[in-house]
């Protein structure tokens, strides 16, 4: 797994209003972060010179876009979730999830068929 993925709350957030509206002129982008997270300019700039730095957006010309899709940041953060907090073991962490939800039967049926996708033969 590699942490070039990790993304800290508000950098997801952040790359989320990027994801949701690109490509996106960095002054709208201001603009949206102002409104949904009440940052200054100075800070939304800041944020994306670093994610920029790191490789998951890009700003050609004022043009913001992204260079690693959510699902990829998703997967990330899922895969480090059950190895930090369930030993890597994905039974525990669906164990403890379902203990504080139950499924509607299309969930459930969509899960499964997930898992029939990605079950080994």
């Amino acid at each position: 797994m590699s942490d070039e993925l990790k993304l800290f709350d508000a950098e997801y957030r952040f790359a989320l209003i990027v994801w949701e509206n690109e490509p996106i002129h960095s002054r709208k982008l201001a603009e949206l972060c102002a409104d949904a997270l009440g940052w200054k300019r100075t800070t939304v700039y800041t944020v994306l010179r670093r994610l920029c730095e790191r490789g998951i957006l890009r700003n050609d010309d004022a043009i913001v876009t992204s260079i690693v899709k959510k699902s990829d940041v998703q997967v990330y953060e899922s895969a480090a979730i059950v190895d930090r907090a369930f030993d890597g073991s994905l039974p525990s962490f669906i164990t403890a999830f379902l203990k504080t939800k139950k499924l509607s039967p299309e969930e459930a049926a969509e899960i499964q068929a997930a898992i029939n996708a990605y079950t080994e033969d």
